[in-house]
């Protein structure tokens, strides 16, 4: 039906809006094509920000939506994935990868549209309609994606395509920062002073993200496109490459696992800290931001560590890092005070930065790595269409682990008792949510186990690498701050100690 659909539209769009790729684009044409791809940029992560899983999950739980229902709309964007096939057939059959595109961008961009002006409009609104029109704005946008993909890859000039993407990259999420931020602030504030108006505040927030979604495929149906040259070959027997393929199989079903694990439990950080903690929206987006800068700051690490040793190592430092902020969840919202909970979510979240950095890059790049240079499209799009069955499979078995949960609890306590003084403390209190984030924790270990099988050329051991990294950290603080000195002082001590005790026993060794 959406093929279809499609395929119906196509020439209209194609005759009015002059879509058609050019055999030839000047020095002119190219240059304006990547100014208007910046500004489009952020015209889509203003939109992106506006549709944030954050405000949506607030909106679902002021829906009264229930766990499953949360579950899905987590689940939508990975879901909607396996229609990335469509795009590939597109592409083949029309050569346009501009038209399709634009096309998709229009279709998924004017749901939003449609559900701001639902929720805006007097009358109850139901979460199920909402969820309804945000499938179509998820399938949508995944068909429009690859085209868009190999079209910026042919448009960009090969030599400056990480600096020009880095630099959109950049311009975007200092965006996301100050919007999300303003957003924030705005929603506590008419939670505050004007809590009925709060869905429909959710509504404009959808109504503008729809609208400026939309002025951004204005100027994105204005950037050139250069005639691609595709290769004639049987579409099943190219989506049968990378199945045959036995270690990027390897790779597949451990990606597919670690996928399924993280995100039984990741879509309902953002619940538990509204419903369990009570925290509101502006502290949520600034634990996110919080979280962001750690990646921003520390990617680039990663990225050299991955290129001088191997990204599976960098996967099986910063995996199990991973694993521990999970189960650091289980700790969240146990302290009595407001503070110590922050603390404890700040620390969170920047170890998450952190981690997920490495994760995220290595797993990128090792996919780019494994698959062969000819067939590079086709073995990226179909790792990503079986990931994305269990990505999205994930919230979905945690929505129903979460009902499963909701009347269920496991408290461990530490109680001291003394002739002054009785106290109890809480070690440990599993209820719902949490229950979520130790499973994940531990189906995260079981899916690190499935790493070792993968092979990549230049592995270097964990351990050695691990090694370096210490060394080289050391380094630079050594280098570049004072406080070098301090931070590695019981390095200092520990070899102080062994040189005494070696000078001790050669002198011990001499009298003998």
């Amino acid at each position: 039906m959406i093929i279809e659909l499609l395929a119906g539209i196509k020439p209209v769009l194609i005759k009015n809006m002059r879509l058609a790729p050019q055999k030839t684009l000047s020095q002119k044409e190219t240059a304006a094509g990547l100014k208007l791809i910046l500004q489009e940029g952020l015209f889509s992560e203003a939109m992106t920000t506006l549709t944030s899983s954050t405000f949506l999950v607030a909106m679902a739980i002021l829906l009264n939506a229930s766990n499953l229902q949360i579950g899905l709309l987590a689940a939508l964007p990975t879901l909607t994935n396996v229609f990335q096939l469509a795009s590939i057939w597109l592409v083949r059959k029309y050569n346009n990868r501009r038209a399709i595109s634009v096309i998709c961008s229009i279709l998924a961009r004017t749901p939003l549209v449609v559900v701001g002006i639902i929720t805006i409009l007097p009358g109850e609104v139901y979460i199920d309609v909402i969820i309804f029109f945000l499938f179509f704005y998820y399938v949508f946008a995944s068909i429009a994606g690859p085209g868009w993909n190999s079209w910026m890859k042919d448009l960009v000039p090969e030599n400056t395509l990480a600096t020009y993407f880095a630099k959109r990259s950049g311009n975007n999420q200092v965006l996301n920062v100050v919007l999300g931020l303003v957003l924030a602030f705005l929603l506590d504030f008419i939670k505050k002073h004007y809590p009925g108006e709060e869905l429909n505040t959710y509504g404009v927030f959808l109504l503008a993200a729809g609208v400026t979604g939309l002025s951004g495929v204005l100027l994105l149906s204005k950037v050139p496109e250069p005639q691609s040259i595709l290769a004639n070959e049987n579409i099943i027997r190219l989506f049968k490459r990378p199945l045959q393929d036995s270690n990027f199989k390897r790779l597949m079903v451990f990606n597919s696992l670690w996928v399924f694990a993280l995100n039984i439990a990741t879509p309902f950080f953002i619940v538990f800290m509204m419903k369990s903690i009570g925290l509101s929206i502006s502290y949520i987006i600034g634990l996110t931001i919080l979280s962001q800068l750690s990646t921003i700051f520390t990617v680039r690490l990663w990225g050299r560590y991955a290129d001088r040793y191997s990204n599976k190592t960098i996967i099986a430092i910063s995996a199990p890092l991973y694993i521990l902020v999970m189960i650091a969840w289980c700790f969240a919202g146990i302290y009595s005070t407001l503070y110590a909970n922050l603390i404890l979510l700040a620390i969170i979240h920047i170890v998450t930065g952190i981690s997920t950095a490495g994760i995220n890059l290595s797993l990128t790049n090792i996919g780019l790595k494994l698959a062969p240079a000819n067939y590079s499209i086709v073995y990226l799009s179909v790792k990503n269409i079986i990931t994305a069955i269990f990505s999205s499979l994930g919230p979905l078995v945690g929505g129903v682990l979460a009902d499963y949960f909701n009347k269920r609890s496991l408290t461990i306590n530490a109680e001291y008792i003394g002739p002054k003084m009785n106290k109890v403390f809480h070690v440990l209190s599993l209820h719902e949510f949490n229950f979520l984030f130790l499973i994940g924790a531990f189906l995260a270990f079981i899916a690190l186990e499935f790493l070792v099988a993968v092979k990549e050329t230049g592995e270097v051991e964990k351990d050695v690498v691990m090694k370096m990294m210490r060394g080289n950290i050391k380094s630079n603080l050594k280098e570049h701050y004072l406080i070098g000195h301090f931070v590695t002082w019981h390095d200092q001590f520990r070899d102080l100690l062994r040189k005494k005790t070696g000078t001790h026993e050669i002198s011990k060794n001499s009298a003998d």
